[in-house]
């Protein structure tokens, strides 16, 4: 038995959700955060990115890429340089100096299930959503850039207000 260090009230507290992957799709998302990272191998660099579903059953939760922009192996990098290019073509920004520039910029991404696998580390991986890439958000108005991200209404319920490629004008 273990002593929980005071009383725990589940009622305060959202269940875990399920975060087995979700079907293959293409899906409406934006991305909430960034980070570079070093390799795990420590040479060379990859932009994590995490990405949030904006609708549908699937709303709220979460998807992620990693892109290898600085790494010894010129392949990797172009494809992650390619899938960078893809983003900025869908959000309408064609030249960003900081990822944050990408952040709030509703999208469609094409969500695949990437098969359970045996890494090279000779762990089991559990099978997961890869995004395979990233298209302009269909009945979206033409992207303006304007050097600011788009920052979507808040509700007073924290949660997003509707759409803003769904509202009428």
């Amino acid at each position: 038995m273990a002593q929980l260090g005071g009383m725990f009230d589940a009622t305060q507290v959202e269940p875990q959700g399920d975060y087995s992957p979700i079907p293959p799709g293409d899906y409406t998302v934006q991305i909430v955060s960034s980070q570079m990272a070093e390799t795990s191998n420590r040479n060379g660099h990859m932009l994590k990115l995490e990405l949030e579903i904006l609708d549908g059953e699937h709303a709220g939760r979460r998807l992620y890429d990693r892109l290898n922009l600085d790494n010894p192996n010129r392949q990797a990098v172009e494809i992650a340089q390619r899938t960078l290019s893809a983003i900025c073509h869908a959000i309408g920004r064609l030249s960003v100096q900081d990822s944050e520039e990408l952040h709030m910029q509703p999208m469609t991404a094409v969500v695949t299930v990437k098969a359970p696998s045996t890494g090279r580390d000779g762990k089991t991986y559990a099978a997961s959503n890869e995004i395979k890439t990233y298209k302009v958000l269909r009945d979206a108005p033409a992207p303006v850039n304007t050097g600011s991200a788009f920052r979507p209404a808040q509700t007073g319920t924290g949660q997003m207000a509707s759409a803003p490629w769904k509202r009428s004008a």
